[in-house]
C-alpha cells in the first residue's frame, strides 16, 4: 500500500488550485463543497487574481502557502496543469487530484504523460485527469463539483465506490441515497493515468469503515494488477464489479470516454471472476447486490428456505432462486411434523411455506426459528405481506431483526411498502442490517450473490490449506 494515497482521503490541508469567485466555476463549487461538508482540515484557495473567496485568503500559487500541503485539488485549463503539478511537486504535496479535462479521452495523450512524469519526478501520487475526485463523507471531505442542491450527499455509510465514470458514480451515490444507503468512500478517477483501481483497493482493503468495494468498470490498464489487488481484498471484504464496454459498440465509446482501451471482455469477465470478483449486469444489480453484502453474512452453502404470507409471491422466488441454481429442500420432517401440530391446517408447510393472510409475527419468529436452527437450511428468503388484518408492521420487522442477530445465516426480505408505517418497519430492518428489496427477483439475486460469496471464501480458505 502506497501510504502517500491516505492523503486523498484524509488530509491535514488542501489546497483548491482554480478556486474561483464566480459561483458557477468548478472552482468555486468545490471551494465551497468542502466548506460546507464541514471539513476540518485547512483549506488553501489559490487564485493569482484573488485576494480572498468565502472568506478564505487567496494564494497566487501553492508555493506561496506557508504551511504543507496533503492534497491538491486542481480545476485549471489542461495546459496549465504541468506547471501547476511542478509547484505541486516542489511544495511536497502528496496526493493531487486533477479534475481539468482535456487529456487523452481527446486524444491528447502526451499532455496527460507530460503532467505524470513531472507527478513521478516529484513523488506526487495523481487522481485523474478528467474525473470529480473524492468524496468521504466520514471526514466531510468533498471535491465534486455539483452543488448538493442539484446532488445531495449520502451520509457515512459501508460501502466504497469506485468509478471511472463521474457521473455514473454520481448518480449510484444518489441511488444510494434514495435507498437509505451510506458511503464510506467515494473516488471518481477519470482517466486513471496514475492511481487505479488497484492502487484503491490497496487502501480500501485496510480501512475499517469500508465494508463492500463496489466498481463501476470501463478499461482496464494493468489487467494482471487489478486482478492481484481483487484476490488480495476479497478474502477480508466483497468486491462487486460491473464491466461496461463489453459491445463492439460500448468498446469505442469506452475509449472516447476517458481513453481507455475495453479490451476483449470475454477475458475480462474471465479473469475478474476467476480472481474472485462478484460480477453483476445493470447499474440496479450493482446497488442491490452491494446493499445485502454490506449487510449480511456469506452463505454457507446453496440450501435456501422461503417463507411468505402471500402464496404467489413465494411461487414468484422460487422460480427466480431455482433459474440461479439455488437450491430448494423441502422442509425436513421433524420441523414439518413440529409447525403442523402448532400451525391450522391450511398452512402450506413446504417450500415456499406459505402462512397465508391469517399469519402473526409470533408465527413468523417460530417457523424461522426452526429453519435458522436446522442444518439443512442455508439462507432464508422472507417475504412478508405486511397489509393484512391484525398484522403490526413493527412486530414484524422485529422478528426479522432478532433472527439477524440470534443467528449467523443470511435473511433476505421482500415486500413493497405502502404506507408511512411500512415506511419505518423497513427502515427499522435495514438499520438493524436486514435487507429489503421491492421484488422477489431482486432479492433472489442477492441471496444468489452471498451463496457466491460464501463459495469464494471457502474455496480460498482450501486452497490455503
Amino acid at each position: 500500500m502506497d501510504s502517500r494515497l491516505l492523503a486523498a482521503f484524509d488530509p491535514r490541508s488542501v489546497a483548491i488550485i482554480g478556486a474561483s469567485r464566480h459561483e458557477e466555476k468548478i472552482g468555486f463549487v468545490i471551494l465551497r463543497q468542502l466548506i460546507r461538508a464541514g471539513y476540518e482540515g485547512r483549506i488553501y484557495p489559490v487564485n493569482p487574481s484573488a485576494k480572498e473567496i468565502l472568506g478564505l485568503r487567496c494564494y497566487k500559487s501553492v508555493a506561496d502557502v506557508p504551511d504543507e500541503i496533503d492534497l491538491a485539488v486542481i480545476a485549471v485549463p489542461a495546459k496549465v496543469v504541468p506547471s501547476v503539478m511542478r509547484n505541486c511537486g516542489a511544495k511536497g504535496v502528496k496526493v493531487a487530484v486533477v479534475i481539468s479535462s482535456g487529456f487523452s479521452e481527446i486524444g491528447n495523450k502526451e499532455l496527460e504523460e507530460k503532467v505524470i512524469r513531472i507527478a513521478k519526478e516529484h513523488g506526487v501520487r495523481v487522481i485523474g485527469p478528467n474525473c470529480m475526485g473524492v468524496f468521504n463523507p466520514e471526514k466531510g471531505l468533498d471535491m465534486l463539483f455539483v452543488k448538493d442542491e442539484l446532488l445531495p450527499r449520502c451520509r457515512p455509510g459501508s460501502v466504497a465506490l469506485l468509478s471511472q465514470s463521474g457521473s455514473v458514480g454520481t448518480n449510484m451515490m444518489s441511488a444510494l441515497r434514495k435507498m437509505n444507503m451510506g458511503l464510506s468512500k467515494f473516488v471518481s478517477y477519470g482517466n486513471k493515468a496514475d492511481v487505479d483501481e488497484a492502487d484503491l483497493l490497496e487502501i480500501l482493503r485496510e480501512d475499517p469503515t469500508t465494508k463492500v468495494v463496489s466498481i463501476y468498470l470501463e478499461g482496464v490498464r494493468d489487467g494482471r494488477r487489478l486482478m492481484d489487488a481483487i484476490k488480495r481484498t476479497v478474502p477480508v471484504k466483497p468486491v462487486v464489479v460491473i464491466k461496461v464496454g463489453r459491445s463492439q459498440v460500448g468498446e469505442r465509446a469506452v475509449a472516447s470516454h476517458t481513453g481507455s482501451l475495453a479490451g476483449s471482455s470475454d477475458i475480462y469477465l474471465a479473469a475478474l471472476r476467476q480472481a474472485g470478483a462478484i460480477l453483476v449486469e445493470t447499474f440496479e444489480q450493482l446497488l442491490d447486490v452491494s446493499k445485502g453484502l454490506s449487510m449480511q453474512p456469506p452463505s454457507g452453502g446453496r440450501r435456501v428456505f422461503v417463507i411468505t404470507n402471500g402464496g404467489g409471491y413465494g411461487i414468484m422466488a422460487v422460480d427466480e432462486l431455482e433459474r440461479r441454481g439455488i437450491v430448494l429442500p423441502r422442509i425436513p420432517e421433524p420441523i414439518k411434523r413440529a409447525l403442523r401440530e402448532e400451525f391450522p391446517p391450511y398452512y402450506s408447510i413446504d417450500n415456499p411455506m406459505d402462512l397465508t393472510a391469517d399469519s402473526t409475527s409470533d408465527q413468523y419468529r417460530r417457523a424461522m426459528e426452526l429453519l435458522g436452527s436446522s442444518d439443512e437450511c442455508d439462507s432464508l428468503l422472507v417475504i412478508p405481506l405486511l397489509g393484512i388484518p391484525g398484522f403490526d408492521p413493527m412486530e414484524v420487522a422485529e422478528v426479522m431483526v432478532d433472527f439477524r442477530k440470534r443467528f449467523k445465516k443470511p435473511i433476505v426480505v421482500s415486500f413493497i411498502s405502502h404506507t408511512k408505517e411500512t415506511d419505518r418497519a423497513k427502515e427499522f430492518m435495514e438499520k438493524n442490517d436486514v435487507p429489503v428489496y421491492e421484488s422477489p427477483e431482486r432479492a433472489a439475486l442477492v441471496i444468489q450473490k452471498l451463496v457466491e460469496y460464501g463459495e469464494i471464501l471457502r474455496r480460498i480458505k482450501s486452497s490455503r490449506r
